[in-house]
């Protein structure tokens, strides 16, 4: 598996896109957090806190991780390589697991560079280092299980299809209904909120570990590594 995970990553880094996917994530974040003029500029805010951050940040995964993982399956599928794969010494589980890992490490390795924001808001407090450790860190720990839900969501849309970039809109869209559409719901008298990944990211972010939270992102994971299975094992 581990040749597979840096097959995955190497794959990513070898054309500019790579680069581009996640200079385009810390621009995104950068810009309105530290220089646009809005809701979302730490500045404007009044508090050396990262709230707007983790407000912004699963909007712009939203769109960055279905673009990490539109290629895993469907270029294997176009390239025709995708058969080979499958004469390896390799299970099925194993080279969906393989997939999903090298995506994962790529979408970590562009929060990494956030974990400076923590520094620049605890220079900022009044007195300097005055930040709430709790929140911020349970908002990174939501961040990471939410990253864990969308991408196994992003590689089951890559497994349905051979085009690029109808496994990112397919993946685009998913996301975006598991995380915001139960909300919406909600807002029409349905409360299904609590089905949504957005109701569970917000509890995370309080600083409170549940499990029950920890269990729903990490079952949302399993059910679309399973469908992607299913899927790739149809075909």
């Amino acid at each position: 598996m581990y040749a597979l995970i840096k097959r995955e990553i190497q794959s990513f880094f070898a054309s500019p896109m790579g680069y581009l996917v996640i200079g385009v994530f810390l621009t995104i974040n950068g810009l309105f957090l530290w220089v646009f003029k809005g809701d979302f500029n730490i500045f404007d805010h009044g508090f050396a806190d990262l709230a707007s951050f983790f407000e912004l940040a699963p909007w712009v995964l939203l769109f960055l991780i279905p673009a990490v993982t539109m290629k895993s399956f469907s270029d294997e599928k176009r390239m025709g390589t995708m058969e080979l794969l499958l004469t390896k010494p390799l299970s099925l589980r194993t080279i969906v697991l393989g997939k999903y890992l090298g995506s994962l490490l790529l979408i970590l390795m562009a929060l990494l560079p956030t974990v400076l924001y923590v520094f620049t808001i605890s220079d900022l407090g009044n007195p300097p280092g005055n930040w709430d450790v709790g929140s911020t860190l349970g908002s990174y720990l939501g961040l990471v299980f939410l990253a864990l839900s969308y991408t196994a969501m992003g590689v089951f849309a890559s497994s349905q299809t051979e085009n690029q970039i109808v496994a990112f809109i397919l993946g685009l869209l998913l996301c975006f209904l598991v995380y915001y559409g139960f909300e919406g719901l909600s807002s029409i008298g349905i409360d299904l909120a609590y089905l949504g990944l957005q109701y569970h990211f917000k509890s995370i972010s309080r600083g409170v570990l549940d499990t029950r939270d920890l269990i729903y992102f990490t079952s949302v994971a399993v059910l679309f590594l399973i469908l992607t299975s299913i899927n790739l094992k149809k075909r």
